[in-house]
């Protein structure tokens, strides 16, 4: 059996995803054990010029389901609203957004990689076949989110490791 471009997106996305929402289980436990405000954690940023880790949650959500929608040629759905204030909000987020990408089988994405999606960047259009766009745009950018959003927890303190990161494999 090949490996196509459903294999190489929407199971990552969700082994990824699922890993997050165990870490968010892990934050709202240390948060709830050591007294923290939740707005304070998913208020935090790893620099000052950096998304705070609610927004690093939410993009890494995002990248996931347009990209999914983008390879399955479907409708782009509309961006949420960033409403998110606490650690359950964004685990909804998260479990919202594996919803939608399990609605896609592998027969809707396999066979994509050489039909063109274009992006906008910056205000600028750019064109790309979608196995360039997945491997080189949609992941790279979700792993940069889901790693941040890692590091943030870890820098606050939550008792964190590689194995919460990685998730089941």
């Amino acid at each position: 059996m090949a490996f196509g471009m459903y294999a190489a997106s929407v199971p990552v996305y969700q082994r990824q995803l699922n890993a997050i929402s165990k870490v968010l289980d892990k934050a709202q436990a240390w948060a709830a054990a050591k007294k923290v405000d939740e707005a304070v954690l998913v208020g935090t940023r790893m620099t000052p010029d950096m998304l705070p880790f609610s927004r690093q949650v939410q993009i890494a959500c995002r990248f996931a389901e347009e990209s999914t929608a983008r390879l399955a040629g479907a409708e782009i759905p509309k961006a949420p609203e960033n409403a998110e204030k606490n650690l359950a909000e964004l685990k909804a987020r998260i479990a919202a957004v594996l919803a939608y990408i399990g609605g896609f089988k592998a027969d809707q994405i396999d066979g994509s990689e050489d039909k063109e999606t274009t992006i906008t960047i910056a205000g600028n259009p750019m064109t790309l076949k979608r196995a360039q766009y997945l491997e080189h745009f949609a992941k790279p950018n979700f792993y940069f989110h889901c790693t941040t959003t890692y590091a943030i927890l870890r820098q606050a303190g939550v008792e964190i490791g590689k194995r919460d990161f990685i998730g089941g494999v």
